[in-house]
């Protein structure tokens, strides 16, 4: 989805990626160091689209904010900072979903999908919008899109609802390395979830969920039980921590039960506990073993 240069010098101060990329043909694309946009929805139908000023590329159609990421920029740094700039996102505002991305060899583009965290009214911040809307989802195709959104949108609108959560058995992940957890079961567990939190921000590779696209962030629950229960750490934006008061085991079922029920999938339960595996894949859990998780981390 490049974008083209608005007629005279822009305002202010140009990043070196404000610049055409060009391939081996002379296929150009904006964005010296590729490009990337956000698709937000609203938790309630609605997606985010810019209708585009005329003088842009592919001008009067209808597409995500976004445009050309600067130097040492990661994608998902620049979507939001690009939907910050032309829309008004809130950059705290956007719980993080999945990434796709169109790779020409010479120029990518990221798409960042994520769910409004509070509403919040999009505003139209510089010269590059015709208008900003709130369109549900069953009326995007109605509008003339943005070839490239147009191109990407029928699987994107697929994973709208797609929300996956892993669950932690922590015991058996951090008993699954003799490293003298023994000694300290509530540090190992701080240390545990300290490497969640990580995690969480950075997301994981699509393939390690069984799902498309390019890299998830999953919600994550980690269950702790006995001494582990002391743990000091805090969990981060996406991490929650549930201290087990009797059977870990029977926790771990709860709470697998309670986001199956909620709707998020697929739901993911980290453990190599035989038992507690055949147990949450009864209810519609899958399961992986605890290196899936120490390898990520």
């Amino acid at each position: 989805m490049p974008d083209a240069l608005p007629p005279g010098p822009p305002p202010g101060p140009r990043d070196p990626g404000d610049a055409w990329a060009y391939g081996p043909d002379g296929t150009k694309a904006w964005g010296v160091f590729g490009a990337a946009g956000l698709l937000v929805d609203d938790g309630r139908g609605r997606v985010l689209l810019q209708h585009r000023v005329e003088w842009s590329h592919h001008g009067g159609t209808w597409g995500i904010p976004g445009g050309a990421r600067h130097e040492h920029e990661d994608a998902v740094t620049g979507a939001l900072r690009e939907s910050a700039e032309e829309a008004g996102v809130p950059l705290d505002g956007v719980d993080l979903r999945h990434t796709s991305v169109l790779d020409l060899g010479f120029w990518t583009y990221t798409t960042v999908v994520g769910r409004a965290s509070r509403p919040f009214e999009p505003v139209i911040a510089d010269r590059e919008s015709l208008a900003l809307s709130w369109v549900p989802v069953g009326e995007v195709d109605d509008l003339p899109l943005h070839p490239g959104f147009g191109e990407s949108w029928p699987a994107l609108r697929s994973a709208i609802g797609v929300m996956p959560h892993v669950v932690v058995d922590a015991a058996n992940v951090v008993g699954s390395v003799p490293d003298g957890w023994w000694k300290d079961r509530a540090g190992a567990a701080s240390r545990l979830v300290d490497g969640v939190t990580a995690l969480a921000a950075v997301g994981v590779p699509a393939p390690l969920l069984d799902l498309g696209f390019t890299r998830w962030w999953p919600r994550w629950t980690v269950v702790l039980e006995g001494d582990a229960r002391g743990a000091t750490s805090e969990p981060g934006p996406g991490v929650s921590v549930v201290l087990a008061d009797g059977s870990g085991d029977d926790a771990i079922v709860a709470a697998a039960s309670a986001v199956v029920a909620a709707g998020d999938a697929p739901v993911v339960v980290v453990t190599a506990d035989r038992e507690l595996r055949a147990r949450v894949e009864a209810i519609g859990a899958t399961t992986r073993g605890p290196s899936w998780l120490r390898d990520q981390l």
